[in-house]
């Protein structure tokens, strides 16, 4: 199967539109404590959809990871377990930056480390830099981070349009915290990236098994996705002991249900798997966009952030989070919204230039 950038960038739009969605079910999922729908949603995410579509779409799945050097399967877990960590301590850099800064410094270094990573361990990216082709793949790269910081601070605006003051908007303000906690999301975040790099001895494998080269990463995912599963099942678990909701899952009430509410199971565990099997979808397509981004693979990290922040502001349009926003912040997030679909556009023909060389 010969690279086709042009089809990489659109499994990557699809991905990204699919990682958008996934919280538009959860939002709807009622009486289950945080913790709870998190983990329920996840094994979805993280164990279920990812066995169940790579047994579909590869080649002797076992057999593969089988014959995997044990080193590789650590690296990936080790890897997805990192990526873990970033998740989960995202929430805290909205809380102490606010929305604007907490998004551009968080989401700025998960794009570089993840980005960037790969081809500067494979001593690569020298080499990169030296192509008219890599030239402007990089500077589609530089586009996305600009695109990031618009998109952040238009967020920011909104904030303060709604709240009618800045101060409000991040009550507990603390810039050393923040950019701590920040830099470290950003960076563990990114290392998801890392795993998958890390997992290029399972996608030789099953080819040589006969896998469609189109889904060679699906094995990886098995791989990557169970480290994740590891960080936030512990922390999950934990929550769940401290807050006594276990039995939320089989139908009890939370503490703050109103006398005689209580949960609907079917309808809860039916939002759960469709938001994480739309969050496993992010990555199912990911691995089919970068299976066609020839040498320049390590782009697909950038195509993957632009693509998500991209459609995650349009649901918000489309849920009128930005119902009463000025014109002004308005035209700022749109203007945000045309440099990530410019950069992804760059991004394509840096590629399609290097896949014609």
């Amino acid at each position: 199967m010969g690279a086709n950038p042009l089809l990489g960038v659109i499994f990557h739009w699809i991905g990204g539109f699919s990682s958008a969605s996934f919280y538009v079910p959860y939002k709807r999922i009622k009486l289950w404590s945080w913790e709870v729908f998190w983990l329920a949603g996840g094994l979805f995410s993280w164990l279920i959809a990812p066995w169940f579509f790579a047994s579909l779409q590869t080649e002797n799945l076992l057999g593969v990871l089988s014959a995997t050097p044990r080193e590789t399967l650590l690296w990936c877990w080790f890897w997805g377990a990192m990526w873990g960590f970033g998740g989960l301590t995202f929430g805290l850099t909205m809380r102490y930056l606010g929305l604007s800064l907490g998004m551009a410094v968080a989401l700025g270094l998960t794009t570089v480390i993840g980005t960037m990573g790969p081809p500067i361990f494979a001593g690569t990216l020298g080499q990169i830099a030296a192509t008219t082709s890599g030239q402007l793949t990089l500077l589609g790269i530089a586009i996305t981070l600009v695109g990031i910081v618009v998109v952040a601070r238009a967020g920011n605006a909104k904030e303060a349009d709604l709240a009618g003051a800045q101060s409000e908007g991040v009550a507990e303000f603390d810039l050393r915290k923040g950019l701590a906690i920040a830099t470290f999301s950003g960076v563990m975040s990114g290392c998801f990236a890392w795993g998958l790099a890390a997992g290029q001895p399972i996608r030789d494998l099953t080819l040589a098994a006969g896998t469609d080269p189109l889904s060679q990463g699906l094995p990886v995912l098995c791989v990557v996705l169970a480290g994740g599963l590891t960080t936030n099942a512990l922390w999950c678990a934990w929550l769940i002991v401290k807050n006594r909701s276990f039995g939320q899952f089989f139908g009890a009430a939370p503490a703050q249900a109103a006398a005689g509410e209580r949960p609907n199971i079917l309808a809860n565990w039916l939002l759960a798997a469709l938001g994480g099997t739309l969050w496993y979808g992010q990555f199912f397509f990911y691995t089919m966009g970068e299976s066609h981004m020839g040498e320049y693979g390590f782009s697909s990290w950038t195509l993957h952030m632009a693509s998500i922040i991209l459609f995650s502001t349009l649901w918000g349009f489309a849920l009128k989070e930005w119902k009463g926003a000025s014109p002004r912040t308005r035209t700022m997030v749109w203007s945000g919204i045309g440099l990530l679909v410019g950069s992804t556009v760059v991004i394509g023909l840096g590629n399609m230039l290097q896949a014609s060389a």
